[in-house]
């Protein structure tokens, strides 16, 4: 079945920052939304590479070598095996892109680790 997926009301269906839902599957990547404010643990993926596009707000993209800011609309790819850092000081609502399976803490593990991913 083919169905059509407003962003703008899916983010409405979430309430807590840094709890990724499922909103779409293609092949066989998942398309999870989130929102974000503050940091997240430094962490890569070894097996996957990531996209992350700005849907609203701003975030910076730590990397061990600088960091990357993003503005509503621009997105990145983190490459596999990169470690990373989503920070948002005032907050953000994010897409993003990555292989089916793949934890959001990646190589990190902890708390803030989520391995069962909820679809809205």
């Amino acid at each position: 079945m083919i169905n059509n997926v407003n962003l703008a009301d899916k983010f409405q269906l979430i309430q807590r920052t840094w709890d990724p839902k499922v909103i779409a599957q293609l092949n066989d990547y998942y398309i999870k939304i989130a929102r974000i404010q503050g940091e997240f643990v430094w962490h890569s993926h070894p097996e996957t590479d990531e996209l992350f596009l700005v849907f609203d707000g701003e975030m910076e993209m730590h990397l061990r070598d600088g960091k990357l800011p993003l503005k509503k609309g621009e997105l990145c790819v983190v490459p596999a095996g990169v470690e990373h850092k989503p920070v948002s000081s005032a907050g953000c609502q994010i897409l993003m892109l990555e292989s089916a399976g793949t934890l959001n803490t990646g190589d990190a593990g902890g708390e803030r680790t989520i391995e069962e991913v909820e679809w809205i």
